[in-house]
């Protein structure tokens, strides 16, 4: 039994949701999203809730609706609030300048990498070693914040590199003399 998967989802004032042709559309204040709908999976839209069970009683239908609901939650928060990552540039000479739907980082290469922002994803650079990526598709912020991060991981040693905001880098001792 899903614990998870138990609890409606909770539409808020201002946004609505339909069903049809096995598409889920979530319609709010910052604009619109959808998702395909899984045969595993009852979807129903009853007045502000939207409830979320297993068609059957299945191991692959018990296992998707957890996950399925979180992805409806997902949608309903990202049309109302929105979702945002901040990562945080550490290194001599390591920058990051947003110009339009441009980001160009330098990371120590002989060039710079310029990254095109994708569509619906807003970037800042409020200083040069700071980077917050906001949208409203939780699965494309969190994409594209790990294609930056992947250009150059935080190292142990130093701990240089492009890190997630509050993450823990594990530091380990250089060389003894």
């Amino acid at each position: 039994m899903s614990r998870i998967g138990k609890k409606a989802v909770a539409i808020p004032s201002g946004v609505t949701a339909t069903i049809d042709n096995g598409t889920l559309s979530v319609k709010g204040p910052k604009g619109t999203l959808s998702m395909g709908l899984s045969d595993l999976i009852d979807y129903k839209v009853e007045g502000d809730e939207i409830q979320v069970n297993p068609a059957n009683d299945t191991k692959q239908a018990r296992s998707f609706w957890g996950m399925q609901r979180t992805l409806v939650s997902n949608l309903v928060e990202g049309v109302t609030e929105g979702f945002s990552k901040t990562l945080e540039i550490s290194g001599v000479g390591y920058r990051a300048k947003a110009q339009g739907k441009t980001l160009k980082l330098e990371l120590g290469f002989s060039h710079d990498v310029d990254l095109t922002v994708p569509e619906g994803l807003e970037v800042k650079t409020p200083d040069q070693t700071t980077v917050e990526i906001s949208g409203i598709d939780k699965q494309a912020v969190g994409q594209f914040a790990a294609e930056i991060r992947e250009f150059r991981k935080p190292e142990p040693y130093k701990g240089k590199g492009i890190k997630y905001r509050g993450e823990y880098i594990f530091r380990k001792e250089g060389k003894k003399k």
